[in-house]
């Protein structure tokens, strides 16, 4: 299937932007059904003011206080726990990749 750039416009600004045939072979690829109504301009807008993150951006990170599966000491954590994973402390942690690539 051959795609070309073709003019769409903005449903928020009215502006007039390009829908380049990159992008739509991209949404043919992830079979969704609709065009792009906003530019780029009021998409990033919108994901500001809606608080998301737009694609490729990192979200604040998330601190979890939790207990180290190996010393038992408190510890925080850059991410939530799953149940029934262990969770290490940095310094267990290290100690534990120190000794996997030994």
């Amino acid at each position: 299937m051959e795609f070309q750039d073709k003019m769409l416009k903005c449903i928020d600004c009215g502006a007039d932007f390009v829908f380049t045939a990159g992008e739509q072979l991209f949404f043919y690829d992830k079979q969704f059904k609709n065009e792009p109504k906003r530019c780029k301009t009021c998409k990033a807008k919108r994901v500001s003011v809606l608080g998301a993150a737009p694609a490729g951006a990192t979200v604040g990170r998330v601190e979890t206080r939790t207990t180290c599966s190996h010393c038992g000491k408190e510890t925080t954590v850059p991410f939530r726990p799953t149940q029934g994973r262990p969770v290490f402390c940095r310094e267990c942690f290290s100690q534990r990749r120190t000794a996997a690539t030994a």
